[in-house]
């Protein structure tokens, strides 16, 4: 990526939404970037929020299939599903098995299932890096943004300030993992890409804080973001008001 386009984005956020955590980003890579060593293979159960986390850090990481735990799916790397998921995700099955109860009934999950997205991570390894550590030679899919509601308002009016259709921001129903990786990365293949509001999950909840959810961005979009953000609302007195209190502890 151009250190200009990153370093943009960092004076950007810095001026305009202060204190704001500054974005993790993810691609696909055949082989483990410089001064990176592979995941080991994960034992037992792992949830992929966990490894989000680090990334948030500041640490980099790469991940293969073995590496993955929870989350291999919505990260491009299909698995078996597990036996009577429909019940899993729904009702349960009384005396084997609790409901998670997202979904009102077993046959509404079957449908969800049949139109989930048929996709394949592009390359064996998924790396993971917070954005400023991307390497020029790095091509981010998309930039994930941990934040509370006054910079997901920020947010939401740049990734809109383009645009004529009201949608440019969606919010699919899915895994944690999902609205991080996987509808960031189709909508980054798109020709006018939306950007993804997520972290909705119950079940991942607990893996980030009590007031935040995550804004993803597509790169194709971002670039555009970017760019537009010294002429946008930034500049204006109602956001002045809501940078007050980004200021505040």
């Amino acid at each position: 990526m151009k250190q200009k386009l990153q370093q943009a984005l960092v004076d950007g956020f810095a001026k305009y939404f202060p204190g704001a955590e500054l974005p993790v980003t993810f691609f696909f890579a055949d082989e483990p970037p410089p001064g990176i060593q592979p995941e080991p293979k994960s034992k037992g159960w792992h949830c992929f929020m966990g490894y989000l986390a680090r990334a948030r850090k500041g640490e980099s990481l790469c991940l293969d299939e073995p590496a993955l735990g929870c989350g291999k799916r919505f990260c491009g790397f299909p698995v078996a599903q597990r036996p009577d998921f429909e019940f899993f995700l729904s009702i349960g099955i009384p005396g084997k098995m609790e409901g998670e109860r997202y979904k009102k009934s077993p046959a509404i999950v079957k449908e969800l299932m049949r139109n989930w997205p048929d996709w394949r991570a592009p390359a064996k390894y998924l790396v993971l890096k917070r954005w400023d550590f991307i390497a020029e030679g790095d091509r981010p899919e998309a930039a994930i943004f941990f934040a509370k509601p006054d910079v997901l308002s920020g947010l939401f009016t740049l990734a809109n300030f383009a645009e004529t259709d009201p949608f440019g921001v969606i919010a699919p129903f899915s895994a944690g993992c999902g609205s991080v990786i996987q509808y960031p990365f189709l909508e980054n293949q798109k020709e006018s890409p939306k950007c993804v509001l997520g972290m909705f999950d119950v079940s991942a909840r607990p893996a980030v804080g009590a007031g935040e959810l995550t804004f993803a961005v597509p790169m194709r979009k971002l670039e555009g973001m970017i760019a537009d953000l010294a002429e946008s609302f930034v500049i204006t007195r109602s956001w002045e008001k809501v940078m007050r209190r980004l200021e505040q502890p």
